[in-house]
C-alpha cells in the first residue's frame, strides 16, 4: 500500500520537470519582449523629434517676376552715337556723323541718309523730331516710316525746297496728291516735326504751322508705298536730296487710344 501509494513513475518526473521548465522559458520570453517592446517605444520617441526637424520643408514656388511691359515712350537717339541708326548705302552719299548732340547728313550725289535697325513699331505710334536744312535748296528731311506691312514717306523741302506732303499715295508722291503743301523753310532753322500713325490715317504737324496738321490723310482703302528712291530707308529712316540736314530729339511714343 505505502509503496503504491507514494511511488512515482519516471514518465510522471519528467513530464512535471518539463512543464515548469517550459513555464519558466514562457516567463523569461514574455519578460524579455516586453523590456524590448519598451526600449523600442522609448527609442522612437527620442528619434522622432530629430527626425522630423531632420526632413526638409517644402515651401511653395516663389510666384514668377512680372515681366515689364515695354516702354510707351523712347528715345532713338542718345546724342551722342548713331547706335540703332546705320548709314544708307545709296552709292554717292556723303558724310554721316554725330555732333554736338545731333546726326549730320552731308550732301550727297543725290541722296545720303540713315537708316534704323533696332525694334520698330508699325502702328499705333507717334514720332517727333526736330531736323534743319543746313545747306542745299532740296529736301532736308525725307522721313520714311511704317504703316503696318507699308511704308511711306512724310518730305519736308523738296521740290525746289519747300514742297511738302506723302509720298507715296494711290503712286502719286508729295508734289502730285492732296497731301502737297509749301513751307518757305530757311536754312541753319530748326524744325519740330511730329508724326502720328494710327490705322486709318497718317498725321504730321509742324512747330510754325501750329496746332493745324501739315497733312491729314484718311487712309482707308488708299495705296501706301514709298518713291523708289526712298526704298532703301525702310523701314524706317531719314534721308536728304541734293542737300546738307541735320536732325536731333528723335522720340517715339506708343497710342493706348
Amino acid at each position: 500500500m505505502m509503496g503504491t501509494q507514494y511511488n512515482i513513475s519516471a514518465d510522471t518526473f519528467f513530464d512535471r520537470t518539463d512543464s515548469s521548465k517550459l513555464g519558466k522559458w514562457r516567463n523569461t520570453f514574455f519578460m524579455t519582449s516586453l523590456l524590448l517592446g519598451v526600449l523600442i517605444i522609448g527609442a522612437c520617441q527620442q528619434a522622432g523629434p530629430e527626425n522630423a526637424a531632420s526632413e526638409p520643408k517644402i515651401e511653395s514656388p516663389a510666384p514668377p517676376a512680372a515681366t515689364p511691359a515695354p516702354p510707351t515712350e523712347m528715345s532713338l537717339f542718345d546724342g551722342k552715337t548713331l547706335g540703332n541708326w546705320k548709314t544708307t548705302d545709296f552709292g554717292g552719299q556723303g558724310k554721316v556723323y554725330v555732333k554736338d548732340g545731333s546726326i549730320y547728313l552731308e550732301q550727297g550725289n543725290d541722296m545720303t541718309g540713315i537708316t534704323w535697325a533696332g525694334p520698330l513699331v508699325r502702328m499705333n505710334y507717334e514720332i517727333t523730331l526736330e531736323a534743319m536744312r543746313v545747306s542745299g535748296s532740296d529736301f532736308f528731311c525725307g522721313f520714311t516710316f511704317p504703316v503696318n506691312d507699308k511704308y511711306c514717306s512724310l518730305v519736308l523741302g523738296g521740290w525746289g525746297g519747300s514742297l511738302c506732303g506723302l509720298s507715296n499715295i494711290d503712286y502719286y508722291d508729295a508734289a502730285n496728291n492732296e497731301t502737297t503743301r509749301f513751307v518757305a523753310f530757311e536754312n541753319g532753322k530748326w524744325y519740330h516735326v511730329r508724326l502720328r500713325v494710327t490705322p486709318n490715317r497718317i498725321q504730321a504737324w509742324l512747330q510754325e504751322e501750329g496746332e493745324e496738321p501739315l497733312v491729314d490723310m484718311d487712309i482707308t482703302g488708299r495705296k501706301i508705298d514709298t518713291r523708289a528712291e526712298m526704298d532703301l530707308c525702310q523701314p524706317m529712316g531719314v534721308a536728304t536730296w541734293q542737300t546738307a540736314g541735320a536732325v536731333r530729339n528723335i522720340n517715339l511714343r506708343k497710342l493706348t487710344e
